[in-house]
């Protein structure tokens, strides 16, 4: 992947350097909370508020600052800002930019307490999107899923939903699952996430077109991530079964699908995931 030609984004906060739990320390946390009877967020929230937290020294802020993974994703969140300005700006939507928010291992957002177990993910409530760069090497240690274009497009994702947030679709959306049972919560989740992936799609179309950005192989990545994190793949691995009615983000043929959709046409519209018939 060319990302030489990339702008990185100035929409940043770096989080890291201070006192981070492990991933051990968040999964005994849960289960205990758990079994309490407690919300494991909130109780996370509370140990992390008392807890000192650690400075980053000079030398370890300039290390982080150079840090490959952290400019690389800048360089996508920039690049996304410079697709969808004019694509929105065309559709008589303003553009405000998400901020691209590293951490390590657990961080507090307007939605909740995050953790780097849950992976990259977006805040709508305060327009960010959350990355551990420890992911990128989980995408392809644990997912199968290696290549510089296979972490883009898991960028390029999360700000698909900074995009949904714009248009108003986020809103709607969170409004009809208030009033919806389980399985159509679900329902909901799955189109909204695989609108997210045709909007990394048309990311991938534009960026390419304005910056030429791809290279061999890179197209086989991206389709690569976004099948390793289908809801069918990911509980066969888990659960060693499948259940269709539990799917929130889509099953692998349909994540690849509607990625590849958005990457054919670089046209949003062909993005409709909640009027298609199926998907």
């Amino acid at each position: 992947m060319r990302i030489g030609d990339l702008r990185p984004t100035s929409n940043v906060e770096d989080r890291r350097g201070g006192f981070a739990l492990s991933g051990l320390a968040i999964l005994v946390v849960v289960v205990v909370a758990y079994f309490a009877g407690l919300d494991p967020r909130q109780v996370l929230d509370q140990i992390q508020s008392a807890l000192p937290q650690d400075q980053p020294t000079a030398q370890q802020q300039a290390a982080d600052a150079n840090d490959p993974n952290y400019l690389f994703a800048r360089k996508i969140v920039g690049s996304t800002e410079d697709v969808w300005t004019p694509i929105l700006k065309n559709r008589g939507v303003a553009f405000q930019p998400a901020t691209l928010t590293v951490y390590d291992g657990v961080t507090p957002t307007a939605c909740g307490f995050g953790a780097s177990a849950m992976g990259p993910f977006y805040c709508p409530q305060d327009n960010r999107i959350y990355l551990d760069l420890a992911f990128f090497r989980a995408l392809s240690d644990r997912f199968g899923a290696p290549g510089q274009f296979a972490q883009a497009y898991v960028v390029a994702h999360e700000f698909g939903h900074h995009v949904q947030t714009l248009m108003g679709t986020m809103e709607k959306v969170q409004g009809q699952m208030q009033d919806a049972d389980a399985t159509e919560r679900n329902r909901l989740s799955v189109r909204l996430e695989l609108q997210a992936d045709c909007y990394a799609g048309v990311w991938a179309n534009r960026a390419n077109k304005q910056f030429k950005i791809l290279q061999n192989g890179d197209v086989r990545d991206g389709l690569r991530a976004a099948a390793a994190v289908g809801d069918d793949t990911i509980e066969e691995k888990t659960r060693g079964a499948v259940v269709p009615d539990s799917f929130t983000h889509g099953s692998s043929a349909e994540r690849v699908r509607w990625f590849q959709r958005g990457l054919d046409g670089g046209d949003m519209d062909a993005c409709d995931t909640f009027n298609a018939s199926g998907l």
